[in-house]
C-alpha cells in the first residue's frame, strides 16, 4: 500500500490507474477506523480494480464549539488496517495541503438538504462535506466512492450534489455495522464510559421498536416518532436532539411510512453526540 500526502501524488496516481483501464473506488474517512469503514473498504475491493482510502480530518465540517482538537485520531493503526485489507492507496493530506489560504474560499452547498436533520443544529456541517467531499472527487476522479448509511443525512446530500453536479461516480450506501449489542459503530464511541456505553444502547433500542411496530401495521409517522421521543425520554442521562421521521431522498417530514421512511435519531449521552438510522421499507402493493 502506498500512503500519499499531496494532490499533485494523488493525482498522478490515479491517472496512471485510470490509463490502465482501472475501475477506481474511493472510501472517505476522516480515520480512526472501525468495522464499519473496513466493510465499506471490502466492498469496494471486491467491486473495484483499484481501492483508494482516505483519512482526513476535515475542519470546515467542525463548529466552533464541536469536537475537532480531541476527534480521535490513529494513523499508524489506521494504515495497518487498511494495508491488511489490500487497499492500493492511502490518501493523508494535510489540512495545508488541502486548505492552503487556511480555509475554504469557494463553497459547496447542497441547498434544501443542508439545512435538514444534522444540519439544522450544526450550521456549515454539510457545507464543508460537501466542499471536501467535492475537493476529493476531484483528486482522486474515482468511478465509485463508498458512504455508510449511519450518517444517512450525509449520504442524501452527498447523492444529490453527485446528480446536481453531473459527476460521472456511482455513489453505494453501506449497510450500519453495530457491535454485537446493537449500538451503530462510530469512531465516537471510544468517548463513551462503561455507563454511558450502557446507557446509548436506547437508540438502536427505539428504532428495534419502532421497525417492529411497523412490521406490525403501524404508518402513522407522527405516532411512531412520538413513542420513539417517549421512549428515550425515559433514560434521563440521555438528551434528544432529534427523532424525524422522514423521505431518505429528500429529507423532508413524511406523515405516512406507506411509502417508505428513513427514521433518524441523534442524542447526546454525556459528552458524546451519537446519529443512528434505519429505513423503514415501503408497503408492497
Amino acid at each position: 500500500m502506498r500512503i500519499l500526502t499531496t494532490i499533485s501524488e494523488m493525482q498522478s496516481a490515479s491517472g496512471m490507474s485510470r490509463d490502465r483501464g482501472r475501475r477506481i473506488g474511493l472510501v472517505l474517512t476522516m480515520g480512526a477506523l472501525h468495522e464499519g469503514h473496513l466493510a465499506l473498504v471490502r466492498t469496494a475491493r471486491e467491486t473495484c480494480h483499484w481501492v483508494v482510502a482516505s483519512i482526513f480530518v476535515n475542519p470546515t465540517q467542525f463548529g466552533p464549539d464541536e469536537d475537532l482538537t480531541k476527534y480521535p485520531r490513529s494513523f499508524e493503526r489506521d494504515a495497518a488496517l487498511l494495508e491488511q485489507e489490500h487497499v492500493d492507496v492511502l490518501f493523508a493530506p494535510t489540512v495545508e495541503e488541502m486548505y492552503p489560504t487556511g480555509t475554504a474560499t469557494t463553497w459547496v452547498t447542497v441547498d434544501g438538504l443542508s439545512d435538514k436533520l444534522d444540519g439544522r443544529l450544526r450550521p456549515g456541517h454539510f457545507r464543508g462535506v460537501a466542499t471536501v467531499v467535492t475537493k476529493l472527487f476531484h483528486i482522486v476522479e474515482p468511478d465509485v466512492a463508498f458512504f455508510g448509511q449511519k450518517d444517512a443525512a450525509q449520504l442524501a446530500i452527498i447523492r444529490r450534489m453527485v446528480r446536481d453536479l453531473s459527476f460521472p461516480i456511482e455513489i453505494v450506501g453501506g449497510a450500519i455495522v453495530r457491535e454485537p449489542d446493537g449500538l451503530a459503530m462510530s469512531s465516537r464511541n471510544v468517548y463513551l464510559d462503561g455507563m454511558e456505553r450502557r446507557q446509548a444502547l436506547v437508540l438502536h433500542r427505539v428504532l428495534s421498536q419502532i421497525r417492529k411496530m411497523h412490521e406490525q401495521g403501524a404508518r402513522d409517522a407522527g405516532l411512531l416518532a412520538s413513542f420513539g421521543k417517549h421512549e428515550i425520554a425515559l433514560e434521563p442521562a440521555v438528551k434528544l436532539d432529534f427523532l424525524e421521521i422522514v423521505h431518505p431522498d429528500t429529507l423532508d417530514p413524511v406523515a405516512s411510512v406507506k411509502d417508505g421512511a428513513l427514521v433518524a435519531v441523534a442524542a447526546w449521552v454525556g459528552e458524546t453526540r451519537l446519529i443512528d438510522n434505519i429505513i423503514l421499507p415501503p408497503d408492497q402493493h
